[in-house]
């Protein structure tokens, strides 16, 4: 079973799927990331997910291309070891921002030039 909590913010909206992202769980995180494309800045936070499978990868690329169609942008904060490596392995990181903390991932999504 899939939770994902959905918090507003002043500059961005969060998405924190709490559960493994399968083939058995990806339509609701489909779903979700579909209602958050109209938003502007996306921080999908993949703490609370144990395991990813191709599913959830495909499921966040589709949801990074609506975004980005709606003027809008993604970043993904990750701290587990095992998932960081897959979307690192997988190249998703040079599609999108991918960091240990929120407060990373929120700097990346709001202030991309800050390097």
């Amino acid at each position: 079973m899939l939770e994902i909590a959905v918090e507003h913010h002043d500059n961005y909206v969060s998405c924190r799927p709490i559960g493994e992202l399968d083939a058995y769980t990806v339509a609701q995180f489909r779903e979700s990331l579909t209602q958050l494309s109209e938003h502007r800045f996306i921080l999908v936070d993949l703490s609370d997910v144990p395991f990813m499978d191709s599913a959830g990868l495909g499921a966040l690329i589709g949801g990074i291309r609506r975004a980005r169609e709606n003027e809008g942008d993604v970043s993904v904060a990750c701290n587990r070891p095992a998932l960081t490596r897959l979307l690192h392995t997988t190249g998703f990181d040079r599609i999108v921002p991918v960091c240990e903390t929120i407060e990373e991932a929120v700097e990346a999504l709001t202030n991309p030039n800050s390097d």
